[in-house]
């Protein structure tokens, strides 16, 4: 763990942990983007989202986990969940990323990823990881263009999931 300062994760947005009271804001901003959840397993509830707040990965501490918002004033612009340290102490994972449906195709969420990576290079960080849902056309996209390289396929209950990786060093 590289100890991750959620507030250096972006030069342009205000950053803050998501929390239980946040649940019916993030539950009615996530609905509006129907493309993800068409990927991911076909919706999600409230209680979806509460535990999503604090679902770690195997062999993590709470304490790793980042579940975070990119505000501008009250606006929530994106939100990521970002995990300090797997699947090793070199590599940072992102569980989750969504850009707010009316910002999205703007670039927006291309310079917050620039902005996170550069923090984590920052950190002492090596690598990036995350899943790519196969099918989801928008996000392979988004994530190569981003210079994330497929690692590997792994199947899952919801369907093919790519393991993918940007270097940092």
């Amino acid at each position: 763990m590289k100890n991750i300062q959620i507030e250096k994760l972006s030069n342009a947005y205000t950053i803050r942990r998501l929390a239980d009271a946040d649940v019916p804001m993030l539950y009615a901003w996530m609905l509006r983007n129907d493309q993800y959840f068409r990927y991911c397993g076909g919706g999600t509830t409230p209680e979806h989202v509460r535990q999503d707040l604090t679902l770690c990965p195997p062999g993590t501490a709470p304490a790793q986990k980042h579940y975070v918002g990119f505000l501008d004033e009250d606006r929530l612009v994106a939100v990521m969940d970002l995990i300090d340290g797997y699947p090793d102490a070199d590599t940072a994972f992102i569980g989750f990323f969504m850009v707010n449906k009316d910002l999205q195709g703007q670039g927006t969420g291309t310079a917050i990823v620039r902005d996170v990576l550069a923090a984590l290079r920052a950190l002492g960080y090596t690598a990036v990881r995350l899943g790519i849902d196969k099918e989801n056309l928008q996000s392979n996209h988004f994530w190569r263009k981003n210079g994330f390289a497929v690692l590997r396929e792994a199947a899952q209950e919801r369907g093919i999931v790519l393991l993918a990786e940007r270097r940092l060093a």
